[in-house]
């Protein structure tokens, strides 16, 4: 990259050319938290990701916007390991936490043998508002023109409606799709691979190169720490 710059409205940063005088596009990156997490990085000794760093690395011809995280607290013993996790990220410039809820609902056993309390009933936690918040997001960002690119980290075809609409209102901007799955699978995603210009699953190759360190400054003259099991 090169020196050569034009101011942004929005962000007050500075768009930069590439060294042959190529306007690099302004992107901003919307990723599905659990989607990310269940898809790519559970099971793996990557959790304690760097999202900036690891798109920084994805897209290194991008001038990167924003970076939006959607998700939800959960509600159980490994909700303090999220919220330290959430706080880390929340030490990025680039970063921005949107946070949805989970919603208790009564979902019927569909084992015929099934007798939870005494009923075929039991409870069940739902994660809502994730996909309606990026698909605001998504549409707000075309609408203000903040980005030239949206780079949507999700399989989840409720999406695919969101896409379609930026795409016909704004047809000279470009939607790419990264699909986080390790299962061929689950990471079909025909739907919202199909509504998007261009697509392939999200590499998994950068996460050992885009941890965060094992203890960081939080911001406010204390220190975060990687959960030990991570």
């Amino acid at each position: 990259m090169t020196d050569d710059v034009t101011g942004n409205a929005w962000t007050g940063k500075l768009s930069i050319s590439d060294a042959r005088g190529v306007m690099a596009k302004r992107s901003i990156v919307y990723i599905d938290g659990f989607n990310l997490y269940y898809g790519s990085v559970r099971g793996t000794p990557y959790k304690w990701l760097n999202l900036q760093r690891y798109f920084t690395l994805l897209r290194p011809d991008d001038d990167l916007q924003q970076i939006h995280y959607f998700t939800a607290l959960i509600d159980g013993p490994t909700q303090p390991n999220q919220v330290t996790y959430l706080k880390a990220l929340g030490t990025l410039p680039l970063m921005h936490v949107v946070l949805g809820k989970f919603k208790t609902k009564r979902v019927r056993c569909g084992v015929s043998q099934c007798t939870f309390g005494g009923t075929r009933f039991f409870p069940a936690s739902e994660e809502k508002r994730t996909d309606v918040n990026i698909a605001v997001h998504i549409l707000d960002d075309a609408y203000q023109n903040r980005c030239d690119r949206f780079v949507l980290v999700s399989g989840d075809s409720d999406l695919v409606p969101a896409v379609d609409k930026v795409k016909a209102l704004f047809p000279t901007k470009e939607m790419i799709v990264y699909v986080p799955s390790r299962d061929p699978i689950r990471g079909a995603a025909v739907e919202l691979r199909s509504a998007a210009d261009k697509h392939r699953s999200l590499p998994l190759n950068l996460f050992p190169r885009a941890q965060f360190p094992l203890t960081l400054p939080d911001g406010f003259n204390g220190l975060l720490k990687k959960p030990s099991h991570w």
